[in-house]
Protein backbone atom coordinates (compact mmCIF):
# COMPACT_ATOMS: atom_id res chain seq x y z
CA UNK A 1 0.00 0.00 0.00
CA UNK A 2 2.56 2.79 -1.47
CA UNK A 3 2.38 5.40 -4.43
CA UNK A 4 5.82 6.42 -5.84
CA UNK A 5 6.31 9.53 -7.15
CA UNK A 6 9.14 8.86 -9.37
CA UNK A 7 10.50 11.92 -11.65
CA UNK A 8 12.02 11.34 -15.37
CA UNK A 9 13.87 13.12 -17.67
CA UNK A 10 13.79 16.04 -18.68
CA UNK A 11 15.73 15.36 -22.37
CA UNK A 12 18.62 13.30 -21.91
CA UNK A 13 17.84 9.92 -20.57
CA UNK A 14 21.68 9.99 -18.65
CA UNK A 15 19.14 11.71 -16.39
CA UNK A 16 17.44 9.06 -15.11
CA UNK A 17 18.26 7.76 -11.43
CA UNK A 18 19.04 4.01 -10.33
CA UNK A 19 16.73 4.45 -7.72
CA UNK A 20 14.13 5.24 -10.17
CA UNK A 21 14.41 2.04 -12.63
CA UNK A 22 14.85 -0.11 -9.19
CA UNK A 23 11.68 1.47 -8.36
CA UNK A 24 9.60 1.01 -11.54
CA UNK A 25 10.91 -2.75 -11.77
CA UNK A 26 9.19 -3.00 -8.18
CA UNK A 27 5.66 -1.77 -8.12
CA UNK A 28 2.65 -3.38 -9.88
CA UNK A 29 1.58 -0.87 -11.83
CA UNK A 30 2.68 2.67 -13.49
CA UNK A 31 0.59 5.44 -13.77
CA UNK A 32 1.29 7.77 -16.70
CA UNK A 33 0.24 10.77 -18.90
CA UNK A 34 0.57 8.86 -22.57
CA UNK A 35 1.37 5.12 -22.16
CA UNK A 36 3.18 6.08 -25.75
CA UNK A 37 5.63 8.30 -24.61
CA UNK A 38 6.32 6.66 -21.25
CA UNK A 39 6.28 3.26 -23.10
CA UNK A 40 9.66 4.47 -24.92
CA UNK A 41 11.11 5.09 -21.81
CA UNK A 42 10.23 1.88 -20.12
CA UNK A 43 11.44 -0.05 -23.20
CA UNK A 44 14.63 1.72 -22.99
CA UNK A 45 15.16 0.58 -19.95
CA UNK A 46 13.76 -2.55 -19.94
CA UNK A 47 11.16 -2.28 -17.67
CA UNK A 48 7.91 -4.57 -18.11
CA UNK A 49 5.38 -3.15 -16.07
CA UNK A 50 1.45 -2.21 -17.22
CA UNK A 51 1.38 1.07 -17.86
CA UNK A 52 -2.44 2.81 -16.80
CA UNK A 53 -3.24 6.53 -17.98
CA UNK A 54 -3.39 9.20 -15.91
CA UNK A 55 -3.71 12.49 -17.09
CA UNK A 56 -5.86 16.24 -16.29
CA UNK A 57 -8.83 14.42 -18.35
CA UNK A 58 -9.07 11.87 -16.58
CA UNK A 59 -7.77 11.75 -12.72
CA UNK A 60 -11.03 13.30 -11.30
CA UNK A 61 -12.75 10.31 -11.93
CA UNK A 62 -10.33 7.60 -11.76
CA UNK A 63 -8.58 8.95 -8.32
CA UNK A 64 -11.06 6.83 -6.23
CA UNK A 65 -10.50 3.85 -7.71
CA UNK A 66 -6.76 4.20 -7.73
CA UNK A 67 -7.18 4.51 -4.19
CA UNK A 68 -8.84 1.97 -3.38
CA UNK A 69 -6.71 -0.46 -5.05
CA UNK A 70 -3.59 0.68 -3.00
CA UNK A 71 -5.86 0.18 -0.26
CA UNK A 72 -5.90 -3.56 -1.21
CA UNK A 73 -2.25 -3.71 -0.95
CA UNK A 74 -1.16 -2.78 -4.53
CA UNK A 75 1.73 -0.47 -5.14
CA UNK A 76 1.40 2.17 -7.82
CA UNK A 77 4.13 5.08 -9.16
CA UNK A 78 3.45 7.78 -10.62
CA UNK A 79 5.24 9.40 -13.41
CA UNK A 80 4.74 12.19 -16.14
CA UNK A 81 5.77 12.73 -19.51
CA UNK A 82 9.01 14.67 -18.38
CA UNK A 83 10.03 16.06 -15.00
CA UNK A 84 8.38 15.38 -11.75
CA UNK A 85 5.07 14.90 -10.88
CA UNK A 86 3.13 17.20 -9.73
CA UNK A 87 4.85 20.21 -10.75
CA UNK A 88 3.04 21.69 -13.84
CA UNK A 89 1.91 18.10 -14.23
CA UNK A 90 -1.00 15.83 -12.79
CA UNK A 91 -0.25 14.70 -9.82
CA UNK A 92 -1.84 16.94 -7.27
CA UNK A 93 -5.17 14.92 -6.34
CA UNK A 94 -3.55 11.70 -6.46
CA UNK A 95 -1.12 12.69 -3.71
CA UNK A 96 -4.27 14.53 -1.55
CA UNK A 97 -6.26 11.42 -2.04
CA UNK A 98 -3.57 8.79 -0.79
CA UNK A 99 -2.54 10.99 2.43
CA UNK A 100 -6.41 11.18 3.68
CA UNK A 101 -6.91 7.39 3.20
CA UNK A 102 -3.36 6.82 5.06
CA UNK A 103 -1.22 5.63 2.13
CA UNK A 104 2.23 6.18 2.28
CA UNK A 105 3.69 8.50 -0.68
CA UNK A 106 7.23 8.05 -1.04
CA UNK A 107 8.87 10.90 -3.51
CA UNK A 108 12.21 10.14 -5.37
CA UNK A 109 14.40 13.54 -5.61
CA UNK A 110 15.25 13.52 -9.91
CA UNK A 111 14.46 16.06 -12.59
CA UNK A 112 12.75 19.01 -13.14
CA UNK A 113 13.27 21.78 -15.60
CA UNK A 114 12.92 24.91 -13.38
CA UNK A 115 15.80 23.80 -11.15
CA UNK A 116 19.03 23.78 -13.67
CA UNK A 117 17.15 26.57 -15.97
CA UNK A 118 17.73 28.94 -12.18
CA UNK A 119 20.51 28.01 -11.36
CA UNK A 120 22.17 28.65 -15.01
CA UNK A 121 20.07 31.59 -15.14
CA UNK A 122 23.03 33.42 -12.75
CA UNK A 123 20.22 35.36 -10.92
CA UNK A 124 20.10 35.54 -6.69
CA UNK A 125 18.49 32.07 -5.67
CA UNK A 126 18.67 32.51 -2.31
CA UNK A 127 14.84 33.41 -2.32
CA UNK A 128 12.35 33.03 -5.61
CA UNK A 129 9.11 32.09 -6.55
CA UNK A 130 8.11 29.35 -8.83
CA UNK A 131 4.77 30.30 -10.85
CA UNK A 132 4.49 27.71 -13.71
CA UNK A 133 2.56 28.86 -16.92
CA UNK A 134 0.52 32.07 -16.32
CA UNK A 135 -2.95 31.98 -16.80
CA UNK A 136 -3.99 32.27 -20.48
CA UNK A 137 -6.79 34.97 -20.61
CA UNK A 138 -8.26 35.59 -17.40
CA UNK A 139 -6.68 36.98 -14.25
CA UNK A 140 -3.22 37.19 -16.48
CA UNK A 141 -3.34 40.73 -16.50
CA UNK A 142 -3.92 41.04 -12.52
CA UNK A 143 -0.88 37.95 -12.06
CA UNK A 144 1.78 39.97 -14.03
CA UNK A 145 0.85 43.81 -12.50
CA UNK A 146 1.07 41.20 -8.86
CA UNK A 147 4.59 39.79 -9.82
CA UNK A 148 6.02 43.22 -11.38
CA UNK A 149 6.15 44.29 -7.48
CA UNK A 150 7.45 40.60 -6.12
CA UNK A 151 11.01 41.23 -4.62
CA UNK A 152 12.42 37.61 -5.00
CA UNK A 153 13.60 35.78 -8.48
CA UNK A 154 10.66 34.75 -10.54
CA UNK A 155 10.78 31.51 -12.27
CA UNK A 156 8.10 30.34 -14.79
CA UNK A 157 6.80 28.04 -17.63
CA UNK A 158 6.30 29.10 -21.37
CA UNK A 159 5.47 27.62 -24.88
CA UNK A 160 7.30 28.40 -27.56
CA UNK A 161 4.37 29.33 -29.40
CA UNK A 162 4.09 32.32 -26.76
CA UNK A 163 7.61 32.93 -25.35
CA UNK A 164 7.48 36.15 -27.51
CA UNK A 165 3.99 37.97 -26.11
CA UNK A 166 5.20 36.51 -23.27
CA UNK A 167 8.69 38.84 -23.35
CA UNK A 168 6.25 41.82 -24.34
CA UNK A 169 4.25 41.74 -21.52
CA UNK A 170 7.50 41.60 -18.94
CA UNK A 171 8.88 44.73 -21.10
CA UNK A 172 5.54 46.03 -20.23
CA UNK A 173 4.59 45.58 -17.05
CA UNK A 174 8.42 44.99 -15.87
CA UNK A 175 10.01 47.46 -17.38
CA UNK A 176 13.46 47.00 -19.59
CA UNK A 177 15.77 47.69 -16.40
CA UNK A 178 15.05 43.72 -15.07
CA UNK A 179 17.36 41.12 -16.25
CA UNK A 180 15.59 38.12 -18.04
CA UNK A 181 16.82 34.73 -19.09
CA UNK A 182 15.37 32.13 -21.17
CA UNK A 183 16.39 28.74 -21.08
CA UNK A 184 15.69 25.93 -23.81
CA UNK A 185 15.50 22.21 -24.23
CA UNK A 186 17.15 21.53 -20.72
CA UNK A 187 20.04 18.70 -20.96
CA UNK A 188 18.71 17.81 -24.77
CA UNK A 189 21.07 18.67 -27.96
CA UNK A 190 20.01 21.78 -28.52
CA UNK A 191 19.75 23.55 -24.91
CA UNK A 192 20.24 26.82 -24.73
CA UNK A 193 20.19 29.79 -22.38
CA UNK A 194 19.74 33.49 -23.47
CA UNK A 195 20.15 36.60 -20.68
CA UNK A 196 19.22 40.16 -21.46
CA UNK A 197 16.57 42.50 -20.53
CA UNK A 198 13.02 41.88 -22.60
CA UNK A 199 13.57 44.06 -25.48
CA UNK A 200 17.13 42.02 -26.88
CA UNK A 201 15.46 38.69 -26.12
CA UNK A 202 12.34 40.08 -27.82
CA UNK A 203 14.66 40.70 -31.06
CA UNK A 204 16.40 37.59 -30.72
CA UNK A 205 13.50 35.45 -30.57
CA UNK A 206 11.89 37.14 -33.31
CA UNK A 207 14.84 36.15 -35.22
CA UNK A 208 15.08 33.02 -34.26
CA UNK A 209 12.02 31.74 -33.39
CA UNK A 210 12.11 29.31 -30.34
CA UNK A 211 11.16 25.58 -29.94
CA UNK A 212 11.12 22.89 -27.30
CA UNK A 213 10.63 23.74 -23.39
CA UNK A 214 11.29 26.56 -22.53
CA UNK A 215 11.92 28.32 -18.52
CA UNK A 216 11.82 31.98 -18.12
CA UNK A 217 13.52 33.68 -15.37
CA UNK A 218 13.61 37.23 -14.25
CA UNK A 219 15.90 38.60 -11.55
CA UNK A 220 14.71 40.21 -8.68
CA UNK A 221 14.98 44.14 -8.31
Amino acid sequence: MKLYIVPTPVGNLGDMTYRSVAILNQVDCILCEDTRTSGRLLKHFEIQKPLLSYHLHNEHKIVPHLVEKMQAGQTFALITDAGTPGISDPGFLLIRACIQASIEIICLPGATAFVPALVQSGFSTDSFVFEGFLPQKKGRKTKLEQLAQEQRTIVLYESPFRLVKLLEEIQLYFGNERNVAVCREISKMHEETQRGNAATLIQHFTQKPPKGEIVVIIAKP
